[in-house]
């Protein structure tokens, strides 16, 4: 179930609003994103083991996503009233988190031929373990792509996916990377 169409199916069948074709050649994993976790933009840097410093180093990902032809961008897009409207983004952060999960198990979540990328830090628990003890779903964590070093803008318009969808929208974007499509 890796073509394009079966995919984008799938996609739309789990609730996301948009998908695109990823050309994982096009994924450029930069510090300057990763240095963004820890400027004080995130308040997970060092807080949980899907984000900086504890996930895979920029060359561990460029490594580990070399063995993945080809992917699926998929989006949620949410309605909000302004960029202050907390309970609207917060509220379109977790239908996409909610689509995530039900495309992943879909996917069967535990094949080594899926590589996920989320949107912002793992919520599996409601308290994270790090750096105190292990994680306690290593199979089921994932990283955001921020997390990963990608810039989620560039991504998108590197693939040919909106990004932007007005003042009165918010996007939240994750990847699936497959072995073979």
């Amino acid at each position: 179930m890796r073509d394009y169409e079966k995919l984008s199916k799938l996609a739309r069948d789990s609730g996301f609003t948009h998908c695109a074709p990823l050309d994982v050649s096009k994924l450029e994993f930069l510090q300057e994103v990763r240095d963004m976790c820890n400027a004080g933009q995130c308040d997970r840097y060092g807080r949980s083991w899907s984000c900086p410093p504890a996930c895979a180093s920029l060359e561990e990902m460029r490594e580990h996503v070399r063995g993945y032809s080809c992917g699926l961008l998929v989006q949620t897009v949410g309605d909000i009233e302004d960029n202050y409207d907390w309970d609207g983004i917060m509220a379109a952060g977790a239908r996409h988190k909610a689509n995530f999960g039900r495309m992943w198990d879909a996917l069967e979540r535990g094949c080594s031929t899926v590589f996920a990328m989320g949107a912002g830090a793992c919520k599996l628990c409601e308290s994270c373990t790090y750096p105190d003890a292990p994680c306690r779903f290593p199979d089921r964590m994932s990283a955001s792509m921020e997390a990963c070093g990608l810039l989620v803008s560039k991504v998108c318009t590197d693939n040919n996916l909106k990004y932007n969808y007005g003042p009165s929208k918010i996007a939240f974007t994750s990847c699936f990377l497959f072995k073979e499509c």
